[in-house]
């Protein structure tokens, strides 16, 4: 579905998002959303929608079953052999 709308910029940067928006967005009460500005152009995104997204991409992927502390293991030794190439 396109929705296409136009909001009043108040002279404090504050905006209204239309209740027809934030419907569309599925948005309600208080959520945090994430802004990315292309250009002129500005795309809003519920930041639940956006961790889904990152979860699939990441469940693509994944090539191994890892853990968190296999995780930063490997982070750890990441930055140490980046350690040793400074000169």
């Amino acid at each position: 579905m396109t929705l296409v709308t136009d909001v009043k910029l108040a002279a404090n940067g504050r905006m209204l998002l239309p209740q027809a928006v934030r419907d569309a967005m599925g948005i309600t009460g208080e959520t945090r959303i994430i802004v990315t500005v292309d250009g002129t152009d500005v795309r809003l995104s519920p930041i639940k929608n956006v961790v889904s997204k990152l979860q699939a991409l990441y469940r693509e992927h994944a090539t191994q079953d890892a853990d968190s502390a296999a995780f930063l293991e490997e982070r750890r030794a990441d930055d140490a052999d980046g350690q040793d190439a400074k000169v």
